[in-house]
């Protein structure tokens, strides 16, 4: 697999959904959260012009529903199904690596503080991480 390539990252929920846009090297191009009401729309507006090699999807409650909801929309790409568990906790790290605590907030620990945002969209971007590790 290319380093440039683009895997497409899915958690799954039932209300909402993370997604991201990683490259086969790890790199993170894009995340978003995603209603579930509109799903096909909204996940077609973020791809936009841009071609996966493969989605990465975590095996939680809703991810048959999912599956097919991805088959559906992206009938060539093979979609990898990757345990998601704790997957949100080694989100809140990511969020902290990339978003170190400022001022005040740098002196009380990571664990006590509460990210700002929304991780789902780093969720599906540590099941990226994790399928690529996978087959390293």
């Amino acid at each position: 697999m290319n380093s440039k390539e683009l895997i497409l990252g899915v958690d799954p929920g039932s209300s909402k959904t993370g997604v991201a846009l990683v490259t086969a090297g790890g790199e993170i191009k894009n995340t978003e959260v995603l209603l579930m009401a509109d799903f096909t729309g909204a996940l077609e507006e973020f791809l936009g012009q841009q071609e996966v090699s493969l989605c990465v999807m975590g095996n939680g409650t809703t991810a048959a529903a999912m599956k097919a909801a991805l088959h559906e929309l992206l009938p060539s790409v093979e979609i990898v199904l990757i345990d998601e568990a704790h997957s949100t906790e080694e989100a809140r790290v990511l969020y902290w690596q990339l978003n170190p605590p400022k001022g005040l907030r740098k002196l009380f620990p990571l664990g006590m503080q509460v990210p700002p945002v929304n991780l789902d969209g780093l969720a599906a971007v540590v099941l990226v991480r994790r399928y690529l590790k996978k087959i390293d």
